[in-house]
């Protein structure tokens, strides 16, 4: 029961759950020992799992206890530790795949806990709420969440001997002896604020939504095709339906018949009056209207889209289009500005402060003109996508330089291959020794790799470099006449030190300079002398014939080579299949077929610079823009609502976060499409509420 006290409190619900860390570790442990041993494919975790398994208890414990301390303090205990500006650098978290690989087993192990305690952290999140005077429960408002406990499991597994892979599956087979054992804490939990006549509280407490609330979730909620990808011409369609039976119904509703009586209240307003005015008008102040009441939409940003209305309308009079042609340049400018806006928590933040004060100099032109034109409006959205894009690029250009330089190391070893490929075609044709063409092969290209690293593919110091190829085996090719030789002379000075630059930017050891630079001095001399700069070896003796062979030996070699003999090593040999390639484990169930693999390739092909994006890190939802993209796209740069929050990540662990669906577009819907999918719930319960008068 909980301890007895005047009132609940945080620190009195905190020390109930600390009470139950050591068997809740105890707990987990056996679990997880029994899942390691139900099951033949955990059998290869076992060795890693056996080292640290005395230890597992105690380090649970340990981290449920450190995180507990720090709720009851009354902080978050997983807050990420920020680097504060003007100390330094600023921090830069590396999002690898087996970062992202940590993150989708912490997202599964929350998942796991919130199924199973669903109604009980619903009730706690309201009681911890309501303590904080917040109107509105946000899951981060309840220091018990299920994240803490989540967390808590991840550093107790951290010391497991396991490849990330590994640690994935233990984290995975723990989340369910977890979440069992948290259900009757959080529900003992409930039960004394219960007892402490707190039910009210925990039930109604942040219960009230505006209707705007509910009919966004409403539509968020909807999967049906029809309403969900609804488009321009169906709502219009449906709208003409209902303004047509509307100015049918008109004068029945004026003069009702005998017995018959006119309806108490009116129809439900939808938007401005039925069908009056031009055609589309009825269709645009309606979508507009929807457009307005969208609660994603900062107050500041519906004030300018109001005035912008005005230049819309304008339009629509002379551009039929605009109401046929979702991709019409006027509804990308209202979907991009919807979209970088909802990057903004406030509607006071300086950052949205300074895009508003841009949209009005970029909307004023459309304003002023009386008959606005679609190419007007394209190029104010040009103008927007590049005011977006240097926004995000300067936001994350103390970091980029890093990140650029990490991203072509991560590419070292391929550029070495390349290069090694075509100094060994261009090779085959010059006059060069063994040891010349080891050098270029091995130190040579590591030195041309490092430039590119250090400077950039295409930058002059990897073109010297590679330059310096050519230059190096020109001098030690046969020169045609005296004038010829005496040029080289003049240029060998010049190449050596070019050369040991080159060396001194790799380390490359002393001897291994001094031996090609010895070699090279007595090739350059060969050549300045009118020689050829290797000596040719003298022909090698041929090799004695071998006897024919008898017509005996003929036919024992076609009887041994009836049969081929290359299976027989494995299968009829004893084989230690420990000595084979493991099969990791299986981060999924089954493999993704080529058509996920290709939608997810297309997902992170319109990732772009700008956008803004909603990823699981570190235990939380975090809101972050792309700020910077490598070349190869192989790097990507996330930046935070607050600036000093950065997060480099990889291909491959973006890949990860995608197909767990950890990631996603702050605005998955266009601002269009949410008024054109919300219009359309409207007008389907319209005829309803007719019926029922």
């Amino acid at each position: 029961m909980m301890a007895q006290a005047s009132s609940p409190s945080l620190q009195s619900l905190v020390d109930e759950t600390l009470a139950h860390v050591p068997a809740l570790s105890y707990a987990v442990y056996n679990g997880l020992q029994d899942e390691l041993k139900s099951r033949l494919e955990h059998h290869q975790l076992l060795a890693g799992w056996s080292k640290r398994r005395a230890h597992f208890q105690s380090d649970l414990e340990g981290s449920l206890s450190r995180l507990l301390g720090l709720a009851r303090e009354g902080g978050d205990p997983l807050q990420r530790e920020r680097q504060l500006p003007g100390r330094g650098e600023l921090s830069l978290s590396l999002v690898d795949e087996g970062q992202a690989l940590k993150d989708v087993a912490i997202a599964h192990v929350i998942t796991a806990i919130e199924d199973q305690s669903r109604a009980e952290l619903h009730q706690l999140g309201n009681f911890f709420a309501a303590l904080r005077g917040i109107a509105r429960p946000l899951k981060n408002d309840n220091p018990l969440r299920a994240a803490l406990f989540a967390q808590a499991l991840s550093r107790a597994i951290e010391g497991v001997d396991l490849d990330a892979e590994g640690r994935y599956a233990l984290m995975r087979l723990a989340a369910q002896p977890l979440a069992l054992k948290l259900q009757p804490i959080y529900a003992s939990l409930c039960q004394g604020l219960r007892q402490a006549h707190l039910s009210g509280l925990l039930t109604s407490h942040g219960a009230a939504l505006k209707e705007s609330d509910l009919r966004l979730r409403q539509f968020k909620s909807i999967t049906e095709t029809q309403t969900q990808n609804a488009t321009l011409d169906q709502v219009a369609l449906k709208l003409d339906l209902m303004n047509t039976r509307a100015a049918e119904l008109a004068p029945a509703m004026a003069n009702p018949g005998p017995g018959g009586a006119v309806p108490a209240t009116p129809p439900p307003r939808l938007g401005p009056g039925i069908g009056t005015g031009a055609p589309g008008t009825d269709l645009l102040s309606r979508l507009y209207d929807q457009i307005l009441a969208d609660d994603s939409l900062q107050p500041p940003l519906k004030v300018l889209m109001g005035r912008l209305q005005v230049a819309i309308v304008r339009l629509s009079r002379a551009d039929a289009t605009l109401l046929r042609r979702q991709d019409h340049p006027t509804w990308q400018l209202l979907n991009r500005i919807a979209a970088h806006g909802a990057g903004f928590q406030r509607p006071d933040d300086v950052g949205l402060k300074a895009f508003l004060q841009f949209l009005e100099r970029v909307i004023q032109p459309l304003l002023d003109s009386a008959h606005p034109s679609a190419l007007q409006f394209q190029q104010a959205l040009t103008e927007v996508d590049s005011h977006i894009r240097a926004q995000a690029e300067a936001r994350g250009q103390r970091s980029a330089v890093a990140l650029e330089r990490l991203d072509r190391e991560q590419r070292r070893q391929e550029w070495q291959r390349m290069l090694r490929d075509q100094l060994e075609h261009q090779l085959d044709d010059a006059q060069a020794g063994k040891l010349m063409r080891r050098f270029l092969l091995g130190p040579w290209v590591e030195v041309i790799a490092h430039a590119m690293v250090q400077h950039g593919r295409d930058a002059v110091e990897a073109q010297t470099s590679i330059e310096l190829v050519d230059a190096l085996l020109h001098s030690v090719s046969p020169q045609p006449d005296e004038p010829a030789r005496q040029r080289l002379r003049s240029q060998l000075p010049d190449l050596v030190r070019a050369l040991e630059r080159g060396m001194d930017s790799i380390a490359l050891p002393p001897m291994q300079r001094q031996a090609f630079l010895d070699e090279l001095m007595r090739q350059h001399g060969r050549v300045l002398r009118g020689l050829p700069a290797v000596e040719e070896a003298a022909p090698a003796a041929p090799a004695p014939r071998r006897p024919a062979r008898t017509p005996e030996e003929l036919l024992q070699q076609l009887l041994d080579e009836r049969e081929s003999q290359l299976p027989s090593r494995w299968a009829y040999e004893r084989v230690d299949r420990g000595q084979l390639p493991t099969v990791p484990v299986a981060l999924y169930s089954e493999e993704r077929s080529p058509h996920a693999r290709a939608a997810l390739q297309d997902w992170i092909a319109g990732v772009h610079i700008g956008g803004w994006y909603h990823l699981f890190h570190q235990s939380e939802w975090v809101t972050a823009q792309i700020a910077w993209i490598s070349d190869s796209r192989q790097m990507f740069l996330f930046v935070g609502q607050a600036p000093e929050e950065r997060h480099s990540v990889t291909r491959g662990a973006l890949e990860q976060l995608v197909a767990a669906g950890l990631i996603t577009q702050l605005e998955d819907a266009p601002l269009l499409q949410r008024a054109i999918g919300t219009l359309m719930l409207d007008l389907d319960r319209a005829p309803a509420q007719g019926d029922d008068r």
